[in-house]
């Protein structure tokens, strides 16, 4: 059958039901694998037939992607329609559909395609149960029929060939046990000189019973007494169960003290009823006509309002008053203390917010303290931090080089239990540098770039370049920038440095960051790996005060034969 073919059908059953009834909405959805399948949006299938400029797109969803369906021989979006020639166990998943009218809301179903039972004409978790009692009437429908075609319906019986209909429905004038079985029906359908099969299966269960024999009755309102206040809308339920498989005929309404409420209107503003209006509960079929009262009155609260029910040989009523409840606002004093409180803790949170963004290191470092907390331990890394600074041998840059060979070293390593590589130090020399470096900075958890004026024109720029791939690019090493001595050029450097983060680059303050609880230091610690340590010095916290101005040996031998590629 054609797409065509298929739209004239659904224009012919328009005539014979809703669009709800045409096109159904359930959250998830079984299909057989090798079956005709089509998915259809609910609302959005009549506008396609009213107004064909109407677009729309389905999608599917896959783990975290979602992919626009695109037109394929066996998958063919058309409008509100998504049809399957047939479906297979690879197009399960969620599919939404959203409508360029921009009157529709999104609408997602979940799909499961079953694999096919190729030893049983129906699929075990594809079976629907239906109970009725012997010697009633029933009508057994196909439920893939919907849309399909008007054609004939092939039953079969525990996958026994039953008989053959052209309606979608299997007619029972009176049902007796032996019609007990799984019945599974089976529509043909051609499409592109192909012919494909949908079926659906349903166990009819049949149990001892008579003839359904029921009397309707009100099941509300069951109160006698509804709470409300002056000024305020209600409305009040007349239901009546009218029965089981058949829907009885029924007549209800309501009065208010005796006299037949006045139908409601566009134009009615004072208390009237509404119209029937009928729905399935659980297989029971119920009936209700609300009574709209509007804007409730001291008289309101004296009348009598009667639901009334007509039946066979007698009359069911059921009346109920309206009451002043125990409805009252929140004293003042309570209203008061709650906006109090409310105001108060936004202020405390804000607070606590702001405190912690200002003592987020300081709170950090305590938690390390208190907990013991160990980084370090079974990561493979042999040094905590190797430390790159610039090493040619400039008298004018001793400073520096005290900071990196004496100071920095002094403070993380016996202060603070750090392992730092220097390359001077702590590498034999005659090996090949380049490849040294990168080994070293292999075996660090961080790098620590010693950033001054002169760095930049040092051969060291290797070491930052390769630490700077190894963070970026490998996510191996953190790097932790200290800014000794002020740059007023950074075109130097390398671009991707500006990709760090502002809170990783550590300002020294010379004499004011000597001390052991100076902001400085907090902050390199913060950097650094979470390592437990215990310090072997008495050392007070000022003794790192040391005199600059003192004249100090040779610091290390010059690396002239080093060349950096």
């Amino acid at each position: 059958m054609t797409l065509g073919n298929l739209l004239i059908l659904c224009l012919i059953f328009l005539d014979e039901a809703t669009t709800e009834d045409l096109c159904l909405f359930r959250r998830s959805i079984d299909v057989i694998e090798g079956e005709y399948f089509f998915l259809c949006s609910p609302g959005s299938e009549q506008d396609t037939f009213q107004n064909e400029s109407y677009m729309g797109s389905w999608y599917k969803k896959n783990e975290e992607n979602v992919m626009l369906i695109q037109e394929t021989s066996r998958i063919v979006p058309n409008g509100s329609i998504l049809e399957f020639w047939p479906a297979e166990l690879g197009d399960s998943g969620i599919y939404s559909y959203k409508s360029s009218n921009g009157k529709h809301s999104v609408t997602e179903w979940t799909l499961n395609v079953l694999k096919r039972n190729n030893n049983s004409c129906f699929n075990q978790n594809h079976l629907h149960v239906e109970t009725r009692n012997a010697g009633s009437g029933y009508s057994l429908k196909c439920s893939t029929v919907t849309r399909n075609t008007g054609g004939n319906v092939t039953w079969y019986k525990n996958c026994t060939f039953h008989t053959l209909t052209t309606e979608g429905e299997l007619n029972f004038n009176t049902l007796s046990l032996n019609d007990s079985g799984i019945y599974t029906c089976k529509i043909l359908i051609t499409h592109e000189g192909k012919v494909f099969y949908t079926t659906s299966t349903t166990n009819l269960k049949i149990e001892k019973g008579t003839p359904e024999f029921v009397i309707p009755k009100i099941t509300e309102p069951t109160e006698a007494y509804i709470e409300t206040k002056t000024g305020k809308d209600e409305v009040l339920n007349c239901t009546v169960f009218r029965g089981y498989s058949v829907a009885l005929n029924v007549m209800f309404y309501w009065l208010i003290n005796g006299k037949h409420a006045e139908q409601c209107s566009d134009s009615t503003n004072c208390t009237c009823q509404g119209d029937y209006e009928y729905f399935n509960l659980e297989n029971e079929w119920y009936a209700s006509k609300r009574l709209w009262i509007k804007k409730v009155t001291e008289e309101d609260m004296n009348h009598n309002y009667t639901c009334i029910l007509i039946v066979p040989g007698k009359m069911q009523k059921q009346t109920v008053r309206l009451k002043k409840g125990n409805i009252s606002d929140l004293p003042p004093h309570l209203f008061t203390t709650g906006v109090i409180v409310a105001i108060l803790s936004s202020c405390v949170a804000v607070l606590l917010v702001v405190l912690g963004g200002i003592f987020r290191v300081d709170l950090v470092l305590l938690y390390r303290d208190v907990t013991g907390k160990d980084e370090t331990v079974g990561d493979g890394k042999e040094y905590d931090a190797f430390v790159s600074y610039l090493k040619d041998c400039i008298t004018t840059n001793d400073e520096e080089g005290k900071f990196a060979l004496e100071i920095l070293p002094k403070t993380l390593e016996e202060h603070f239990g750090y392992k730092l590589c220097i390359f001077e130090r702590d590498v034999t020399p005659g090996g090949a540098i380049v490849d040294d470096v990168l080994s070293f900075i292999d075996k660090s958890r961080r790098l620590i770039v010693i950033l001054s004026k002169n760095y930049v024109s040092d051969k060291v720029m290797y070491e930052l370049e390769s630490g700077l791939h190894k963070a970026l690019v490998e996510r191996k090493i953190k790097i932790i920038l200290i800014n000794y001595m002020p740059i007023s050029d950074y075109n130097f450097l390398p671009k991707s440095l500006a990709l760090l983060p502002s809170w990783r680059v550590v300002q020294w303050k010379k004499d004011q960051s000597l001390p052991l609880n100076s902001r400085f230091w907090k902050n390199l610690r913060y950097l650094m790996p979470a390592k437990t340590f215990k310090s072997n010095s008495g050392c007070p916290n000022n003794c790192l005060e040391l005199d600059l101005e003192q004249e100090t040996q040779s610091l290390t031998a010059c690396w002239k034969t080093k060349t950096f590629i």
